[in-house]
């Protein structure tokens, strides 16, 4: 019998003390496997289809390397070798379908094929995922069940040492779990598991990356990209600036901002974004936000709002300094990244 699967993931993870998954580490997530492979894990796990997920025991991961290696797929069987000697526990997850994850380590592997850049933000479904995640502290021992903390703190103190808890989040930081090629992140803790972050992004000390969000890269992120939200090519986020999420007020129209666009500093937007706009700093254009719409000889047309113009390009937004009014006109400058800045080499 063949076996088609949508993804696959060999982790190791952290439990509770009731036995429960706090959290799993995939180092080689795979998307649309080859038959070969899910045919092995299949037989060897006693797969019946489905989305599934097996704890595996010592003489199983034995086998399990035996199986991999006789089929041809080293490089997971590296995986299964490198975990003979832990005492962490070991998982391998089935993915049939693309369905709502149900299970935590589920949802770390659809996160962690985020962050391999093996699928881009909406290419994959996340529903219900925050029902699915444990809230937990993620210290410099791990990831510790939130009602196991105190007494965990008090053990360590006893012995001199410290924990030190360094969130208390559904997700953790990416850089726990990957480190993407060719990007600069200023501050690790702002970007979660679950960002894609494309060749050349760079992220500053303020900047911040949601989960199913992020840049097709190369850009310079100063500002915040939320839950949903993803950046075209050659793009900046300026300072203080923010993107309105899929999880911000109720809001279901995904935002997204083409390529080659400015964002200014402590600037926002609420609407799709086409290719080469720029928003002048300190604006924030909502849907609803109603403007005066320029033609190309600067002469004033009729009033719309902004969700009119959603995903146009070429334009500039900005507010009149007399009137205060907010207008947006062609843009007549498109945005250059400046190629030494952006080199991640």
């Amino acid at each position: 019998m063949t076996t088609q699967l949508f993804s696959l993931g060999l982790g190791i993870g952290t439990k509770n003390g009731k036995g429960q998954w706090l959290e799993v580490f995939y180092p080689k997530p795979v998307l649309n496997p080859n038959t070969t492979l899910s045919n092995t894990l299949a037989e060897a796990l006693d797969y019946k289809g489905g989305n599934d997920v097996f704890a595996i025991s010592r003489p199983l991961l034995n086998k399990l390397e035996v199986d991999l290696r006789k089929a041809g797929e080293n490089e997971q069987a590296d995986i299964i070798q490198s975990f003979a000697t832990t005492s962490q526990p070991v998982v391998i997850t089935l993915l049939e379908n693309d369905s709502n994850p149900s299970l935590v380590p589920e949802g770390y592997l659809k996160l962690q094929l985020l962050s391999h850049r093996l699928v881009k933000p909406h290419e994959i479904n996340l529903n219900g995922l925050f029902g699915v995640l444990p809230n937990v502290a993620w210290t410099n021992k791990g990831a510790i069940d939130l009602d196991e903390l105190p007494q965990k703190q008090l053990s360590a103190r006893l012995k001199g040492e410290i924990i030190e808890v360094m969130s208390v989040d559904k997700f953790p930081k990416m850089t726990n779990y990957i480190v993407p090629t060719g990007v600069r992140i200023a501050h690790t803790a702002r970007v979660r598991l679950g960002a894609y972050l494309g060749e050349g992004t760079t992220i500053m000390h303020e900047g911040f990356v949601n989960f199913n969000a992020g840049t097709a890269g190369p850009g310079m992120i100063e500002g915040r990209i939320s839950a949903g939200v993803f950046v075209g090519e050659g793009s900046d986020l300026g300072g203080g600036c923010s993107t309105m999420g899929t999880l911000s007020g109720g809001n279901d129209v995904i935002i997204s901002v083409g390529k080659e666009c400015l964002i200014g500093a402590n600037a926002g937007v609420g609407i799709p974004l086409g290719d080469r706009c720029t928003i002048e700093a300190g604006l924030y254009v909502t849907a609803g936000s109603v403007l005066t719409l320029f033609d190309d000889k600067g002469k004033a047309v009729e009033k719309v709002k902004a969700r009119d113009l959603a995903g146009k390009s070429d334009l500039l937004f900005r507010r009149n300094s007399i009137t205060g009014a907010i207008e947006a006109m062609s843009n007549q400058s498109a945005i250059e990244l400046n190629a030494e800045l952006h080199s991640n080499n």
